[in-house]
C-alpha cells in the first residue's frame, strides 16, 4: 500500500506534466493570435488594393470572430494553468507536512493565541510550530474560525462529536475533491474577509428600491426613453421627448446616491469572496457524501423556495459584477439610459428577499467543511493512528496506548497511558530534559483533537467527554501588574473550583509553584493534589520534588509514574520510555557541567 506522501508525489509529477502541456498550448495560441492578426491584416490590404470589398468585409470579419474565440479559449487555459499550480503547491505543501517541514506554512493561527485560554497557549494550539499551523487547510475566514473552535472548546456532546468523526473519516479518502475545494479557496489572492458587513449588508433591505413605483417607473422609463429616441432619430417625434426622459433618468440617479456608493463599496470589498464561496458551495451540493453531518450541511444548502445555494450565490455575483464594473465612461452612458443601477439594486433587493437570511447558514457550512477537510488530513497521512471511543460516563477515564505526540514527527516516542478507577492522578517524575512536559502536552494535545472529531496519535484511545485545563506556561502580566507565581495561583485557582463543582476536569500541571522556597512548594503541591484527588477530576502532575512521591502509599488516588536518562560516551542520553515509579535518578550538576559551569570550582 502506497504511502500519503508516495500518493503526493504522484499528484505532484501529475500536475507538473499538466501545467508544461498546457503551457505550451498557451504559447501556440498566443503565436496563432499574432498570426491571425497579421494574416487578417495582409490579406485585408490585398483585398482592399484589388478592390474586392466584399470580400474585404468578410475577411474582417472572420479574422475578427476568429481572434475573439482564441482569445476566449486562451483566457481559459490562463485559468486552467492557475488552477493547476494552486493544486500543484497543495501538494508540494502535503509533502513538506509529511517530511516534518509544515513549520514553514505561513498561516500559523496566531491572532487566536490567548495565554488566558484553558489549555490552547500551553498546549501549543495556536502559533508557530502549532497543531493549527500543521492541520489548517481552510482558507475562508469562517472556516478557519470553526476550526480554531474545535480545537479549543470544552466538549458537551457526545452525539455531535461523533458525526464529526464519521465526517472526517468520510472525506479522508476523497483526496482528489479536497484538493480541489481548497484549490478554490486559494484563488482569493487578496484572502478572504470577514463576512459580517456582508451578512448584514444581505438582511438589511433597502424599502426604497422595494416600492412599485420605483420598479414600475425604473421598468418603463428607460423602454420609452430609448424608444422614443430611436423615433426621433428617424424624425418620427420631437427629440424633446427623449431627453425629457433622459433628465427624469438623470435625477433618478442623484436620488440616494450615497447609500449606492455604500452599496458599491461592499461590492468592490466582496466580490471576489462571493465568487468563492459559489464555487465552494457548488463543489459541496455536487460531491456524493456517505457520513450524516455532511449530508445535513450538503441538505441545509438552500433558500426558502428551495433552491440551490450555489444558484443563488451565483445571482448575487453577476449581481455584485455588475455594481462594482462601473468606473468607465460606457457605464455612465449605459446607466443613464437603462437606469443600470436601479435594475441592480432592485434584482438585489430581490435577492435579499429570496436567500439573504441564508447566506450566514451557507457559508457556516462551507467553514465546517474546511474545518473537517482539514481534520481528515490527519488519518490520511497517518492511515495507523486511532480514531478515539468516546464514552459517556460519570467517572472520569483516559486510556491509550502508544501514545505520541502529533507535532514530533521524527524520532517520536510513545508510551501506554492509563488513568482509571481509582487512580486519579498520575504523578510524573524525571530528571531535566526526560520529556516530562512533553508528555503531559501529548496528553492534552491528542484529547483536544479526539474531541474536534479526529484521529490521534496513538493506536488505542479511550476516554470520557473532560474539560482540559493545564497550568504550565504561566507568564508575567505587566499590564495587570500580576508576576508569574500569582498568575499560576489563579490558574490553580481555577482548576480547583471548576474540580469541587463536580465538573469533569483533565488537569495538566507542569512544575507547579516554581516562583516559591523548595518547602512551601512541596507542601503547596502536596495540599493540591490531594484536592483534586477528592474530586472526580483526573490528570497528571509532572515534579523534580521526589518527596512527593510519598503520596502513591498514603493516597491509592495517586500513582508514580518516572522517566530516566543514561550515560553513553560520556554523554547523556534519553529514552524518553515512561516507567513505573519515582524516578531516582538526578542530572541536574550534569547538565551545568555540560553548559560549561564550572560546578566543582563553586565547592572548593
Amino acid at each position: 500500500m502506497k504511502s500519503s506522501r508516495d500518493l503526493y508525489i504522484k499528484r505532484k509529477d501529475t500536475y507538473n506534466r499538466l501545467i508544461e502541456k498546457q503551457t505550451k498550448a498557451s504559447n501556440c495560441l498566443s503565436n496563432l493570435r499574432l498570426f491571425t492578426i497579421a494574416a487578417g491584416i495582409a490579406a485585408a490590404v490585398f483585398l482592399y488594393i484589388k478592390h474586392y470589398y466584399i470580400l474585404l468585409a468578410a475577411t474582417v470579419m472572420v479574422t475578427l470572430i476568429l481572434f475573439l474565440y482564441l482569445i476566449v479559449i486562451h483566457e481559459k487555459l490562463t485559468k486552467n494553468i492557475e488552477y493547476a499550480t494552486l493544486i500543484l503547491k497543495i501538494n508540494e505543501d502535503s509533502i513538506k507536512r509529511c517530511d516534518g517541514k509544515w513549520n514553514t506554512y505561513q498561516d500559523d493561527g496566531s491572532e487566536f493565541k490567548d495565554e488566558n485560554h484553558y489549555f490552547s497557549f500551553d498546549l501549543d494550539i495556536f502559533g508557530e510550530n502549532s497543531l493549527f499551523q500543521w492541520i489548517n487547510t481552510a482558507k475562508t475566514y469562517t472556516g478557519r474560525n470553526i476550526l480554531a473552535r474545535l480545537l479549543t472548546q470544552h466538549p458537551d456532546n457526545l452525539a455531535d462529536i461523533v458525526k464529526r468523526q464519521k465526517a472526517v473519516k468520510g472525506l479522508a479518502g476523497k483526496i482528489g475533491w479536497r484538493q480541489r475545494f481548497l484549490a478554490e479557496g486559494l484563488v482569493s489572492a487578496k484572502g478572504m474577509h470577514n463576512p459580517e458587513d456582508l451578512i448584514a449588508w444581505v438582511n438589511n433591505g433597502d424599502p426604497y428600491f422595494k416600492k412599485t413605483c420605483i420598479v414600475f417607473l425604473t421598468r418603463l422609463l428607460p423602454a420609452i426613453t430609448v424608444f422614443s429616441l430611436l423615433l426621433a432619430s428617424i424624425g418620427s417625434i420631437s427629440y424633446y421627448i427623449p431627453v425629457t426622459g433622459l433628465i427624469i433618468q438623470f435625477i433618478l440617479l442623484f436620488i440616494k446616491r450615497r447609500e449606492r456608493e455604500e452599496i458599491y463599496r461592499l461590492a468592490k470589498k466582496y466580490k471576489e469572496d462571493i465568487s468563492v464561496y459559489y464555487h465552494m458551495i457548488k463543489m459541496i451540493e455536487r460531491q456524493k457524501f456517505s457520513a450524516e453531518y455532511l449530508n445535513e450541511l450538503k441538505e441545509s444548502m438552500r433558500n426558502k423556495e428551495g433552491q440551490t445555494a450555489w444558484q443563488q450565490v451565483n445571482k448575487l455575483f453577476k449581481i455584485v459584477d455588475s455594481l462594482e464594473d462601473r468606473n468607465n465612461f460606457f457605464y455612465f452612458i449605459f446607466n443613464t439610459l437603462f437606469l443600470w443601477d436601479y435594475q441592480n439594486l432592485i434584482a438585489l433587493e430581490k435577492w435579499k428577499g429570496n436567500s439573504g437570511m441564508f447566506l450566514k447558514n451557507w457559508i457556516d457550512a462551507i467553514g465546517n467543511v474546511e474545518s473537517l477537510a482539514s481534520l481528515s488530513i490527519i488519518g490520511f497521512d497517518n492511515p495507523e493512528w486511532a480514531m478515539p471511543e468516546l464514552i459517556s460516563s460519570q467517572e472520569c477515564i483516559f486510556e491509550a496506548e502508544s501514545l505520541g505526540h502529533p507535532l514530533i514527527t521524527h524520532q517520536r516516542v510513545n508510551n501506554n497511558l492509563k488513568i482509571l478507577p481509582p487512580v486519579h492522578t498520575l504523578l510524573i517524575t524525571g530528571s531535566n530534559m526526560s520529556g516530562k512536559s512533553t508528555l503531559l502536552r501529548a496528553a492534552g494535545i491528542n484529547l483536544a483533537l479526539a474531541y474536534a472529531g479526529a484521529p490521534v496519535c496513538a493506536q488505542y484511545f479511550r476516554v470520557s467527554l473532560m474539560k482540559i485545563y493545564t497550568c504550565m506556561r504561566i507568564n508575567d502580566n505587566l499590564s495587570k501588574n500580576i508576576s508569574s507565581f500569582y498568575a499560576e495561583l489563579l490558574r490553580i485557582k481555577t482548576i480547583v473550583l471548576k474540580a469541587s463543582e463536580g465538573e469533569p476536569v483533565f488537569f495538566l500541571l507542569d512544575e507547579i509553584f516554581k516562583g516559591t522556597n523548595s518547602r512551601d512548594r512541596h507542601f503547596g503541591a502536596k495540599v493540591l493534589i490531594k484536592k483534586l484527588c477528592a474530586t472526580r477530576s483526573i490528570g497528571m502532575v509532572s515534579t523534580d520534588d521526589l518527596e512527593l512521591c510519598i503520596l502513591e502509599k498514603e493516597n491509592r488516588a495517586v500513582r508514580n509514574y518516572h522517566f530516566q536518562e543514561y550515560y553513553k560516551d560520556g554523554k547523556i542520553c534519553f529514552d524518553y520510555k515512561l516507567r513505573p515509579g519515582a524516578s531516582t535518578t538526578q542530572n541536574a550538576i550534569y547538565l551545568m557541567k555540560l553548559a560549561g559551569i564550572d560546578v566543582d570550582e563553586e565547592n572548593k
